[in-house]
């Protein structure tokens, strides 16, 4: 059934209003004035509201068409809402650490996937009856908790690159007046992760739990569901040498951005590049 769609127009708006809030977290780092950082986070936490009636709206999309599911079933809605929860994961870090210079990373993060929703292959905002293997309650409970984790592994490896650069400034000339120092960024960035491990967690369990469902098996070893399994390992290396051994600073930084490489593979290089059961998610 077509229809005219307004989620999206809102999707759209969302888009640009994040990409003028990431010119503004900009503008903060040069000019450090209050508040510029003010407005954005304001333009940012508008975006966000924006964004989330545009969730709404799909999901009503959904039932007027007659099929009536959680608007998170392909690669179109997956970037959306992925895009969400990036920026919710960042206001509620920004509302606990008060750094508004993540802010430039977590706006870039949101702005880039909203704008990939559009143009990558298979990812179609028409509205299309799911495949058996998607008609599950465990459809929401994966992917809401795998993209809760992603969300947070984005927000924690830009916060990697800005601790590499502090404390590359720290060892040549003295620290970046503009950046947090290196001891809040290792905080944060723990902090990232302690958030987004459990997600990914529950996630790989209930995925397993709606792969049995949906084709009979817990565990296959599908391209998805292994390096779904590799991510976790590297993550839970990360709490592993931080809580076990106290591991600390550039070390833990740099497999923080080796873990988020994982989770773009899994979540883009698996679908594109590797046949599976997971191949519902790719442009074919």
């Amino acid at each position: 059934m077509e229809m005219d769609l307004i989620s999206p127009t809102l999707f759209s708006v969302s888009m640009y209003v994040y990409l003028a809030a990431f010119l503004l977290y900009l503008f903060f780092v040069v000019n450090s004035k209050r508040y510029i950082g003010i407005t954005a986070t304001s333009l940012i936490s508008g975006g966000f509201f924006i964004h989330t009636v545009g969730l709404i709206y799909r999901w009503a999309e959904t039932h007027e068409t007659g099929y009536g599911y959680i608007p998170l079933s392909n690669m179109y809605e997956s970037l959306i809402f992925f895009s969400w929860t990036i920026v919710l994961i960042y206001l509620l870090q920004e509302f606990r650490f008060k750094q508004r210079i993540v802010g430039t990373f977590a706006t870039a993060f949101a702005f880039m996937a909203i704008a990939a929703s559009s143009i990558l292959p298979g990812s179609n905002v028409e509205i299309k009856p799911l495949i058996p293997a998607l008609q599950s309650n465990w459809l929401a409970i994966h992917v809401i908790t795998c993209f809760f984790g992603y969300a947070a592994f984005a927000v924690s490896f830009g916060i990697s690159i800005l601790f590499l650069i502090q404390h590359r400034r720290e060892e040549i000339d003295g620290p970046i007046g503009w950046l947090p120092n290196t001891k809040i960024l290792d905080e944060i960035n723990y902090r990232s992760i302690i958030i987004g491990f459990p997600m990914l967690t529950v996630g790989i369990i209930t995925g397993a739990a709606w792969a049995n469902y949906a084709w009979g098996s817990y565990w296959s070893w599908d391209p998805k569901e292994t390096w779904s399994l590799i991510t976790w390992f590297i993550y839970a290396a990360f709490l592993h040498a931080r809580i076990s051994r106290d591991w600390r600073g550039r070390k833990m930084a740099f497999l923080s951005l080796i873990g988020f490489l994982a989770v773009l593979f899994t979540y883009f290089g698996v679908s594109y590049l590797l046949a599976g059961l997971h191949s519902y998610a790719s442009p074919s």
